[in-house]
């Protein structure tokens, strides 16, 4: 139970011997912070629902329509946040509280692909927005005409790794062209990969031997968030060929420690599924950016249809999931996981 285990740990933050461990400690109030919202809301869900249900009892016994109008309409809204709560009860993964990155690479394709990389990380970055979560820029790779080859982003929010997990894997396009002069049907590709951001308290055992680091000129598209300097670091892991790369800071030595950062988070996502797919032969979408591996296809011509082929959820209002609106595809996907992921790796990565 959340609330047995909040009494835990409250317990636990009032022995002051915790506190001469700051990792330790910083970690169990992270917990602590998120059980008690979660315990906080519940129990305000449950008394406003007491209280509509007597407002709707009191209008019905005296005829007053427009107080169970009132009541009916509040008690759909409490239901649309109790499912809301509901889904958000499957975030029990070790990292599910944590930030994430997240990055999007471009298919085969040229520009078609890489115009259609572009949208994903404009759909991302307006979800966040939606719900009041920070992102910053850390690569961009610019395509030739337009839009991306790649781009890696951060996604800064309670929860924010736990509600986009479910979003990596490859990404259909089917539309129109602008860019055909014939303007022919496409079909584009695009892969999205989401990793947490993991503190010092993630059992990550990198060797720095095992990673090759390279330094370059930073490059892009152009805009306020990309730094064209001498900056940019790549690392490679080389025992599992993992590559991250981060250009966003004037500062070497700030992106060789946001590059480390991201190396770490990679290497520890990749450790929770290859034991996920052990325990439940969970197949990997991200493997092969084709017709393969996909989990959601968006069809702008010749119709209108966004449909996610692991849950069967879709929609015709394909503009409001460019723009963002994507979280019944994610709230269906993470019921359907009934909480994977939820055990921390016990074994390091890459010893």
């Amino acid at each position: 139970m959340a609330a047995d285990r909040l009494a835990e740990l409250t317990k636990r933050a009032e022995d002051p011997d915790l506190w001469s461990k700051p990792e330790e400690a910083q970690a169990l109030m992270r917990e602590r912070t998120r059980l008690d919202e979660r315990v906080t809301g519940y129990d305000s869900l449950e008394h406003r629902l007491a209280e509509t249900l007597e407002l709707l009892e009191l209008g019905e016994g005296e005829a007053d329509a427009a107080l169970v109008a009132d009541a009916e309409e509040t008690l759909i809204g409490l239901r649309d946040e109790a499912g809301r709560a509901e889904i958000q009860a499957l975030l029990s993964g070790e990292a599910d509280a944590n930030d994430c990155f997240l990055e999007v690479h471009a298919g085969a394709g040229g520009t078609e692909a890489q115009d259609w990389a572009e949208m994903l990380v404009r759909m991302y970055t307006r979800w966040a927005e939606r719900h009041g979560y920070g992102v910053e820029w850390i690569e961009e790779s610019g395509g030739e005409e337009a839009g991306i080859k790649s781009a890696t982003i951060r996604i800064k929010g309670p929860d924010a790794y736990g509600w986009l997990k479910t979003e990596s894997g490859v990404h259909r396009l089917v539309r129109i062209s602008p860019f055909d002069a014939s303007a022919r049907r496409h079909t584009s590709f695009a892969s999205v990969g989401v990793y947490p951001v993991i503190d010092d308290s993630f059992e990550v055992d990198i060797q720095e031997k095992d990673v090759r680091v390279d330094t370059y000129r930073s490059s892009g598209a152009g805009g306020q968030h990309v730094n064209k300097t001498d900056s940019a670091v790549r690392l490679t892991h080389m025992p599992t060929g993992v590559v991250v790369q981060c250009q966003n800071d004037r500062s070497q030595h700030k992106n060789r420690a946001a590059a480390w950062a991201m190396l770490k988070a990679r290497l520890y996502e990749l450790e929770m599924r290859r034991r996920e797919a052990q325990a439940q032969a969970e197949y990997d979408a991200r493997s092969d950016i084709g017709w393969g591996n996909q989990i959601r296809s968006y069809v702008l011509q010749p119709y209108q249809m966004v449909k996610d082929l692991r849950t069967g959820v879709e929609t015709s209002n394909t503009q409001a999931v460019l723009d963002g609106a994507i979280d019944d595809f994610m709230a269906a996907a993470l019921a359907a996981r009934i909480g994977p992921g939820g055990t921390r790796p016990a074994a390091a990565v890459g010893s």
